[in-house]
């Protein structure tokens, strides 16, 4: 884990993983595949309500999670988006993670993995989290936190 500065909650925003690629992050996966370019910044890892029962197949995906339980509907992490990319037409993907194709690859870094879940509802693409909840992940977490304690 890297040395990370404080953060101002309202610079933190919400993604949404389909289990198991939820636990795979907090395991160390590095890429997430997505259809849209996203802004680099701090994110709730939050898994979604659904499990991927397909990608359990998947012996990269196997032996991530192996061990960890699939919790889903809940905040699991906080996660920060180094950049985005795409992969030259033809060429080789940039990890084993990275789908081929005209995707965007959300580059992830700086995983602080949470002690207990924080139950929670997510949405499709980057998503603003309520004060509540952002308060709820930074109190497992008082090494990220500022010292101040609202949104402004």
């Amino acid at each position: 884990m890297s040395s990370t500065p404080p953060l101002r909650n309202d610079e933190i925003r919400g993604m949404t993983l389909r289990q198991p690629f939820a636990a795979c992050v907090l395991a160390g996966k590095d890429i997430e595949n997505r259809p849209r370019r996203w802004r680099p910044g701090w994110f709730l890892l939050h898994a979604g309500q659904s499990l991927d029962r397909s990608a359990l197949r998947d012996p990269l995906v196997a032996r991530a999670i192996r061990g960890r339980e699939l919790v889903t509907g809940a905040v699991l992490g906080l996660v920060r988006v180094t950049g985005c990319h795409q992969d030259p037409e033809g060429a080789k993907p940039c990890t084993p993670w990275a789908f081929p194709g005209r995707l965007w690859h959300l580059e992830l870094a700086d995983v602080h993995e949470l002690a207990l879940p924080v139950p929670a509802a997510g949405r499709l693409g980057p998503w603003r989290p309520a004060a509540d909840l952002v308060e709820r992940v930074l109190d497992q977490l008082p090494h990220l936190r500022t010292t101040e304690r609202s949104l402004t």
